[in-house]
């Protein structure tokens, strides 16, 4: 149980990540928020109080503005016409309303200054609503029902509006509970009710009020006689247990339970799904909501890592708000008409119309004074390819400063992820034995080779070629191979490590500056993974010969938003030999044809392959031949 608990973790946070990098791409990120806005209208509609629909989707509606409201509005529509059947055209009513409310009134700087007017009016409309059906369409809705509607939809529209002004442990808790006695109406299989799954996950990842509120919701809802209010309080102290296994707290609302419906003999066997698979997706919940003990120095650092953090992933959301504005092509096609035809005699009666194709081709337009047209075409064409030029630049920039901001906001929380614990660490099984050669045409070598360890018994190999020789490419290889081990160490990931290199090289123009060769060595498993981004093949030395590894792909600093780097995955514990080879060396020629075994020693061999195989010596050439060794026990 606990192996798959674990297993179960780790491809949930893997999808997670997924996740989050799919919603930094535009396209997916606005469908996804019209899906949010949508399904959240949808899902409040399916809200029941003593079997009677109830207007909470209306309450979120109404702070809401734009399309954000259009959406949500729509939703919520296809809700109650979802849910309610012809029951529900009362609360169709109440969607169109709220969402006619908040595109004429969402914007006005009065609602701001005065919350209470927007629930004030839309307690009104439902009143309203609530009165014309009765005298209309004869609805016999309870009186007591009637005012409880008007009460919930001031209520929700005053605690949504305060949800979305500022976060509040109080207003969440309370938006938890909301939420529960929505999705109780929810069943997607005849053994999974939604309010149960929202209830399991509250109860493993949340403060005590908040799986308190939502075991109230599911009780509101009537769903089952089991009292979700006691399983959900009893779930919260059983997850407080200092159990000696971390994956046992996620079992906690399935025993609570099975517990309180043995004490109250009321076995509702269905909410036990919900339950349990709801704790198991509480290992998805954000650091935040686990409320770990944070006692002294060490808990006020872990707070501050997680609000750095936060503020790092704000920023890159403002930032990918923020489209670069597109190149006007108009108005340039204005401009080059207005100096060419403003002097021209026959303008007025002119059948020649100008379009932005004649921009791409000036010689496709048909004039008779092509010899004032023709050179402000072509000066609007030259202006538009600058223009043009200048966009993918901004927006090179824009990406490239989302990125870097991504790649904080994940550090910073991995630091505050660490913080707390008091794992034992990975005992180290291999040390790394690593040997350079290096031949430099001129005397100053561009290629760079960097050893050092790194964090959580890492170990790293670095092999950075400066285009071309000489100082330029001395200087250049120097560089990137200083900022990558500076970053290494401080625990960055190898792949956020390279990409941020990536994005310098593209904004200082320096594409194919340099070409990468990164190992980084698990020193505790024996495995290694090897990056490359425009370097030349590398090779696998084994008992049964050589194995090329690692294909050519474009050199790092082209493009941001493209990521060209190759990963390769292999095993170094049984003797075999990584070998790193610059641009300088043929190791098609040398390895191939040479008779090399992995036990030859790692100095001798990287002499031998970069003396071999530097051929007429027009680039510099460096090899680097890598090798783990078991530690021996006296070490």
């Amino acid at each position: 149980m606990v192996h798959m608990l674990a297993s179960m973790e780790t491809y949930l946070r893997r999808g997670r990540h997924t996740c989050q990098r799919l919603l930094l791409r535009p396209e997916i990120r606005s469908g996804g928020m019209i899906l949010a806005y949508g399904g959240s209208g949808f899902l409040l509609s399916a809200a029941s109080l003593l079997s009677y629909a109830q207007p909470l989707a209306m309450g979120l509606i109404c702070v809401m503005t734009g399309w954000r409201a259009l959406v949500m509005g729509l939703g919520a529509v296809l809700g109650y016409w979802t849910f309610w059947g012809g029951q529900g055209a009362q609360g169709m009513v109440w969607a169109a309303t709220g969402t006619l409310l908040a595109l004429l009134l969402g914007k006005r700087q009065e609602l701001k200054e005065q919350i209470l007017i927007m629930p004030a009016i839309a307690a009104f409309l439902t009143a309203i609503t609530g009165l014309s059906f009765q005298l209309l369409l004869r609805d016999r809705t309870p009186v007591t029902i009637y005012f409880l509607r008007i009460l919930l939809t001031g209520g929700a529209c005053l605690l949504f509006s305060r949800a979305l002004e500022k976060r509040e442990a109080v207003t969440d808790w309370l938006c938890g509970g909301v939420a529960a006695l929505a999705l109780a109406q929810v069943q997607i299989l005849p053994f999974l009710n939604l309010g149960f799954l929202w209830a399991g996950v509250v109860s493993v990842s949340s403060a005590l009020p908040a799986a308190v509120l939502a075991g109230v919701g599911l009780d509101l809802a009537q769903v089952t006689g089991t009292p979700m209010t006691a399983v959900m309080c009893l779930a919260s102290f059983l997850r407080m247990i200092p159990f000696g296994n971390k994956y046992l707290r996620y079992a906690a609302p399935g025993a609570a339970g099975l517990a309180v419906m043995a004490l109250g003999n009321a076995w509702d066997l269905w909410a036990l799904p919900g339950l349990i698979l709801g704790g198991a997706l509480g290992i998805l919940a954000p650091p935040k909501l686990e409320a770990p003990p944070r006692r002294g120095q060490t808990g006020l650092a872990q707070v501050r890592l997680e609000l750095g953090a936060e503020v790092m992933s704000t920023v890159q959301q403002i930032l990918l708000q923020n489209r670069v504005p597109d190149v006007d092509e108009a108005a340039i096609l204005q401009k080059a008409r207005e100096r060419a035809c403003s002097g021209c005699s026959a303008r007025n009666s002119c059948p020649e119309q100008l379009i932005a194709q004649h921009l791409e081709n000036p010689l496709d337009a048909n004039c008779r004074k092509q010899g004032r047209l023709i050179p402000e075409l072509r000066r609007g064409q030259e202006q538009l390819r600058q223009l043009r030029a200048d966009h993918r630049r901004r927006q090179e920039y824009q990406a490239a400063l989302v990125q870097q901001y991504q790649f904080l906001g994940a550090y910073l929380r991995n630091l505050a992820d660490e913080l707390p614990r008091r794992e034992q660490e990975a005992k180290v099984y291999f040390q790394a034995e690593v040997c350079a050669r290096s031949f430099g045409k001129e005397r100053a070598n561009g290629d760079r080779c960097l050893a050092f360890p790194g964090s959580r018994c890492r170990y790293y190999v670095l092999l950075c070629d400066g285009m071309g020789t000489g100082l330029g490419a001395a200087q250049e290889g120097q560089s990137a191979g200083v900022l990558l081990r500076q970053m290494l160490t401080a625990g960055f990931p190898a792949e956020h490590a390279l990409r941020s290199v990536n994005s310098i090289l593209a904004l200082r123009d320096s594409a194919g500056a340099v070409t990468v060769d990164l190992a980084e060595l698990y020193l505790d498993t024996g495995y290694a993974c090897l990056y490359k981004w425009g370097a030349a093949p590398s090779w696998v030395l084994r008992q049964t010969g050589a194995e090329k590894i690692g294909t050519a792909t474009p050199p790092p600093g082209i493009s941001v938003t493209e990521s060209r780097e190759t990963v390769e995955k292999l095993s170094l514990r049984r003797g075999e030999v990584l070998i790193l080879l610059s641009d300088g060396v043929d190791g098609e020629e040398v390895l191939r044809r040479q008779g090399f075994t992995p036990d030859m020693p790692p100095g001798e061999l990287a002499e031998t392959i970069t003396e071999l195989g530097r051929g007429a010596g027009e680039d510099d050439a460096t090899t680097v031949v890598i090798r783990l060794r078991p530690v021996s026990l006296g070490s």
